[in-house]
């Protein structure tokens, strides 16, 4: 492939002349009603043979090869935007997990900050409570 190939250029298949084009080159024609009439004196017995000329093989195999190259390079093209697709999630979530994790701190240490804030004023009632009791027994 050369590097001045277009995208176009590359996906053409390019045909073959006159050999693979008319059905007179077959050997058949449409005759009236149109039933498939075999010309059989057009062409030569040789041509009449069943498998493909050297020429259409190769055309098949230039085809074949070339549908190949496409399909692999569309391929790695998918592959590639699903790599970049699947990073760029990975690359959302570690933000967001880094942002869950910095709440869960913030949540961890407010309460732990509220539990010593009720523990204090929880000792504090006791010790008035006990205070006040002790106040009203000595009187």
């Amino acid at each position: 492939m050369s590097r001045g190939e277009s995208d176009e250029e590359i996906r053409r298949v390019p045909e073959l002349g006159s050999e693979l084009a008319g059905p007179s080159s077959s050997g058949a024609e449409v005759g009236s009603g149109g039933r498939l009439v075999r010309n059989q004196s057009s062409t030569p017995a040789s041509q009449r043979r069943r498998g493909r000329s050297p020429a259409d093989k190769e055309h098949k195999r230039l085809k074949r090869l070339l549908r190949n190259r496409v399909s692999a390079q569309q391929a790695r093209e998918r592959k590639k935007a699903y790599l970049n697709d699947l990073e760029a999630t990975a690359k959302d979530l570690e933000k967001s997990n880094a942002e869950l994790e910095q709440r869960v701190s913030t949540l961890q240490n407010e309460n732990n900050m509220l539990r010593q804030i009720l523990k204090n004023t929880t000792v504090g009632r006791k010790g008035s409570s006990a205070s006040s009791t002790s106040k009203a027994e000595g009187n």
